[in-house]
Formats: structure tokens, C-alpha cells, sequence
């Protein structure tokens, strides 16, 4: 593809975005001072990376074409503080198995990792001037303004510790030792992000750009989460796991709002075809195996959703359709996976297997009649555990009463 001119630069940076904070900052760098926009995207080494991944991927490799420079934070420490997703024992090995994951995922839509850096958090987020800034950030930032800001992001619980109200000052901050021009994430950030442009300044720092991405549903409709097996496809789940996921997925009939696979096919296969592609055009082809006819080839997602809103395109075909492109997708990744045992064992280790919970043990009632329950004395009299169920009495009438002999009672 040819080289692209500064208009069409920030078209492409722009391309698929739902929302762009401060747009005059990207213009400056690529237009007014003729230089790469610096931009990162950081990721808590949580639970295992999705295909829901793929959409900041895809982004990530249209921010490369266009000549920006690329950080990728691994956000260890922000993996422990998001209320212990990734307990301090594992971080070290999540952080790890992320960094083999996003290059297996980049490489896979066509991205050079010679372009890329990765960073990880811990490198200098554990420095004195880092800590510095931030106790200083924590003097103008309110625990109300805190709380706020991580709503969308940190796992909210009752009675929630001050790790959640450390995250997002330490996203914010991070934008400044990062050196970066722009911070990209989800739209699910945007309060996050908004923190930083009101708080850096308080504290002598400029403000950066903000790229936010739309949320793509989850298999069940709704937010596509690692801690929820049901919303999403884990990169190596195998050929006839996606199928069976795939099949089970929510896509109604002519609706397009919610549906996961329309959002899968906009947001990630047909940019992934334009990636591919010698002249940067899109292909997404829908097979129709009744009667033998042509397949539906799609070049934009308009006319995708039109069909699909008169019922042309049905769940089955799109499904059908969309669970091919993600098994060519994957077929690479899982192939690096396997001929990679330094990769398996950091998975082995950043995720190791739950320990089978154990039955407890609740005492038996075995009545009263085994040996060592009671114990008769001389007298009569009995002790014991089981002394209340077999003593009749301490006298003759007491027994007798008990006993209901000759009817009294």
C-alpha cells in the first residue's frame, strides 16, 4: 500500500472510534510538527486475553499504518489493585503469558512487532519519582472523583478497598511517564480518561488525547468478559468449541443492537481483510450451501446490516460465517501456542488449574445403640451421649410414666 498523506493518516486513526477527546492534539503532532503520533495501550494482566481482544488489535495495527509509534503497557500492578484479579503471587507470570498472547494476536492480523514496544508497568511504576507523583496526584484527586472514575473499570464490591481508588490515578499518571501523546482504550475508560485531563495539569503535566473504542457484546449480549466463560472465545479454545459457542450465541433475527456477531464482523473481520488485502479493500463472504448457490461477498458493513434487518442474511448464515473468519484467525495463534513449551508452561503457571474444592465432613448421627454411646451402671442408671434417648427414669413411676404402661400417661 502507498504512503499515506497526513489527512488520511487521521482518518485512519479515526476510523471505528466511538469518541475522540481533545482531536486538535493528533492534528498538531502529524500535521503542525510533521512527526509520528506516540500513543499507548495498556492492558491488567487479568484473566486469559479473549477474541474480544481483537478489536484494540485491529486499531492498533491501523494507528501503525498510519505512522505512529506504539507502546503496549502491561498493567501488572494495576492486575493486583482491580481488586485482586490477579493475586500478587501470579502477576509476575500473567504479565508474561499476556506479552506471548498480544504478539501471537498482532502477528495474526498482519502487525510487524518490530514497530511495537512493550512496557511493563512494574519497570517503573515502583520507582521513587513515580510514587512521588503519585502521592502528589492523591492530593488533588477526591476519593468521590476516584471512585467515580474507576467505575466502569474496577470491579465494584461492597466495602471496597483503596486499591480502586489507586487505579485510575496510576492510568492517569502513567500517560506522562510514558512519554505518549494519546492514551487508547475502550469507551468503557472515558471517565478514566477524563480524570487525567482535569488532574495532570494540577500537577505541572500537559493533557493528552484520548481514542476510545466502542464495546463490542459479548456472545450473550452485553459486555464480553474474561471473568464470564459463557460471554466470550479464549484464543485457544479449539475449532469445535468456537462452533458450539458460536451456535449458542445470542443474534436475533433482524435486530442489530446487542448482537455480538454483527459488532465481531464490523469491528474485526472485515478490517482484518482490509489489512490483508494488496490495495486495502474489505472482503467478508457468508457461504450459502442450499441449492447450491453463489456465496454473499460484503465489502462494507452497511450493506451488511440492511441485509440482515430484511431478513437476507439470517443468524445461521452469519454464524456460519463468522465462525470460519475466527477459526482462520486463531488457527496461527493456537499453532504458535503448541510449538512454544516456554509459552505452555508460563500458562501453567500464570493460571494454574483450581484446586478441587473439599467435601466437608459432617459428624453422622449413629444413634444410640453402637457401642461406647452409653454405658450402663449398676444401679441402672446410665451416661453417655445417647443418655437423654435411652434413660426411662430415675424411679419406677418415672419409667412407668414414660413407658405409658397400664395406659397411664
Amino acid at each position: 500500500m502507498a504512503d499515506l498523506d497526513p489527512q488520511q493518516k487521521i482518518a485512519l486513526i479515526n476510523e471505528n472510534l466511538q469518541e475522540v477527546l481533545r482531536p486538535d492534539i493528533i492534528e498538531d503532532a502529524i500535521v503542525k510538527e510533521n512527526r509520528p503520533l506516540v500513543i499507548y495501550w495498556g492492558t491488567a494482566t487479568t484473566g486469559k486475553p479473549h477474541c474480544g481482544y481483537f478489536v484494540p488489535m485491529i486499531k492498533i495495527a491501523q494507528f501503525l499504518r498510519a505512522g505512529c509509534r506504539v507502546k503496549i503497557l502491561l498493567a501488572d500492578i494495576h492486575g493486583f489493585l482491580d481488586n485482586l484479579k490477579a493475586p500478587i503471587e501470579l502477576v509476575k507470570f500473567r504479565a508474561e503469558y499476556y506479552k506471548y498472547a498480544i504478539k501471537a494476536l498482532l502477528k495474526a492480523v498482519g502487525v510487524s512487532l518490530d514497530k511495537l514496544e512493550f512496557v511493563l508497568g512494574s519497570s517503573y511504576q515502583l520507582t521513587a519519582e513515580y510514587t512521588m507523583d503519585l502521592f502528589r496526584l492523591s492530593s488533588v484527586v477526591t476519593e468521590h472523583d476516584a471512585k467515580k472514575a474507576g467505575a466502569e473499570v474496577v470491579k465494584q464490591v461492597e466495602n471496597a478497598t483503596l486499591s480502586g481508588l489507586i487505579y485510575p490515578l496510576m492510568q492517569s499518571l502513567d500517560e506522562q511517564f510514558l512519554g505518549v501523546d494519546a492514551q487508547f482504550g475502550g469507551v468503557d475508560q472515558r471517565k478514566i480518561f477524563t480524570l487525567a485531563t482535569e488532574v495532570l495539569p494540577k500537577i505541572g503535566y500537559k493533557e493528552r488525547a484520548h481514542l476510545m473504542n466502542p464495546m463490542v457484546p459479548g456472545l450473550a449480549g452485553g459486555k464480553m468478559s474474561s471473568s464470564d466463560p459463557d460471554s466470550k472465545i479464549d484464543i485457544l479454545d479449539t475449532a469445535d468449541l468456537v462452533r458450539k459457542k458460536i451456535r449458542k450465541a445470542y443474534a436475533a433475527a433482524q435486530t442489530l443492537e446487542g448482537n455480538g456477531m454483527i459488532s465481531f464482523v464490523e469491528y474485526v473481520l472485515l478490517p482484518v481483510s482490509s489489512l490483508q488485502s494488496s490495495d486495502g479493500s474489505m472482503r467478508f463472504e457468508v457461504e450459502q450451501r442450499e441449492g447450491g448457490k453463489e456465496p454473499i461477498v460484503y465489502s462494507d458493513i452497511d450493506t451488511l446490516k440492511e441485509d440482515y434487518k430484511a431478513d437476507r442474511l439470517t443468524p445461521q448464515l452469519l454464524k456460519g460465517a463468522v465462525t470460519k473468519g475466527l477459526v482462520d484467525i486463531l488457527t496461527p495463534i493456537q499453532a504458535e501456542f503448541r510449538a512454544s513449551p516456554e509459552w505452555q508452561e508460563v500458562e501453567k503457571q500464570a493460571y494454574p488449574p483450581a484446586e478441587p474444592a473439599k467435601k466437608k465432613k459432617t459428624p453422622k448421627d449413629k444413634g444410640s445403640r453402637y457401642p461406647g454411646a452409653v454405658k450402663a451402671n449398676p444401679d441402672g442408671s446410665v451416661d453417655g451421649p445417647g443418655k437423654e434417648t435411652v434413660e426411662v427414669g430415675s424411679s419406677a413411676e418415672e419409667a412407668m410414666g414414660r413407658l405409658e404402661v397400664n395406659g397411664v400417661k
